[in-house]
């Protein structure tokens, strides 16, 4: 259960001497900012796709050649969506989150049969959120809060638009799909290094929804390798993440790799060293303290620490940005003449 920004005498006893502080007792961040959360590279990344040319337009222009509602429908045919009387544990633990990280509104949340243990966020106008069927039954409580804090991180941080068209092209594209030519893949090609990117801001939010870093990393564990608590190692999973954090190179050889891979997630041994650093630098006890930006608050001073950082990421991307900048025009003008046919 959360609780509000104010002591509520979490140090009280129960009757059986107990303390009466719940596990799940998180500070609700109101009115905060997703840029508190948003990693550099994702905010880069994103800037510089929406500096590409006629970029936003293609994507919305295919979305609506497809249209929204067949999308959701396509998304959700087989789901289940959660309420008080459907997955009664799942939306508890949903509406803990909202709360948590104060979001805007409720966004529906669905549960699909599928043991591949995935969620996701979707939609442009009305976005939704996903959970696998596998992801429910292996992750407890506070490892479940912890990933849908992460989908709701996407949605407030408007990362859907581009999510869906990833998934979307992706889809179009191992179907033939003819409006998925060259032009087309190289435009997935930059939203696939913008996803990668974009995933390291959600783990943010996802950190800061269940508040507990130790659930965060072992849910990080459950999702790159599976298993139970008792037949798995934390620590050990620590110790092989720094290993890549140590290796600079070795990481930045990695996110080529998944480049050429078409991966629009980094590994978890990178996620789980980019949170843990992010925790060290003191930015998520920051946050906890309510030292974060607000909505509608402008930039504050603590954020030009990220400039250089955002700055030196978008430069390193600029040829690959370039190039998906010239595929974007050459996909709306072929967009544009089907549409016209």
């Amino acid at each position: 259960m959360a609780e509000n920004d104010q002591d509520n005498g979490n140090d009280q006893e129960n009757g059986n001497g107990e303390d009466e502080q719940d596990a799940r007792a998180t500070r609700i961040l109101t009115d905060i900012a997703p840029r508190a959360w948003e990693h550099p590279a994702d905010r880069a990344a994103l800037a510089a796709l929406r500096k590409i040319p006629v970029f936003d337009d293609v994507l919305r222009a295919l979305f609506g050649f497809f249209g929204e509602k067949p999308i959701r429908l396509a998304f959700l045919a087989s789901s289940v969506r959660v309420s008080e009387r459907q997955f009664t544990r799942v939306s508890h633990i949903y509406q803990d989150v909202l709360k948590t990280l104060d979001a805007p509104k409720e966004y529906p949340l669905f549960i699909s049969q599928t043991p591949i243990v995935n969620a996701g966020a979707y939609g442009m106008d009305e976005p939704f959120v996903i959970l696998n069927s596998g992801t429910v039954k292996l992750l407890d409580d506070e490892q479940l809060a912890y990933v849908m804090g992460h989908e709701v991180g996407h949605i407030m941080s408007d990362h859907v638009l581009y999510r869906t068209m990833t998934v979307l092209l992706i889809q179009l594209a191992s179907m033939g799909f003819p409006i998925v030519g060259l032009a087309a893949r190289a435009v997935l090609v930059g939203l696939l290094e913008w996803s990668r990117k974009s995933e390291l801001s959600s783990d943010r939010a996802g950190l800061l929804a269940v508040q507990n870093p130790q659930k965060v990393m072992s849910t990080m564990l459950k999702m790159a390798g599976g298993g139970d608590d008792d037949e798995t190692s934390l620590d050990e999973f620590i110790i092989q993440a720094e290993e890549y954090r140590e290796s600079g190179d070795v990481a930045d050889q990695v996110f080529k790799v998944l480049n050429l891979m078409g991966q629009s997630h980094p590994f978890y041994v990178l996620r789980l060293a980019e949170i843990r650093s992010w925790i060290e630098e003191g930015e998520y006890d920051r946050i906890i303290r309510g030292e974060y930006a607000h909505r509608g608050d402008p930039e504050r001073a603590y954020n030009e620490d990220l400039t250089d950082a955002a700055k030196a990421y978008a430069d390193s991307a600029k040829d690959l940005f370039g190039q998906v900048a010239g595929a974007a025009k050459r996909m709306a003008d072929d967009l544009m003449g089907s549409v016209k046919r």
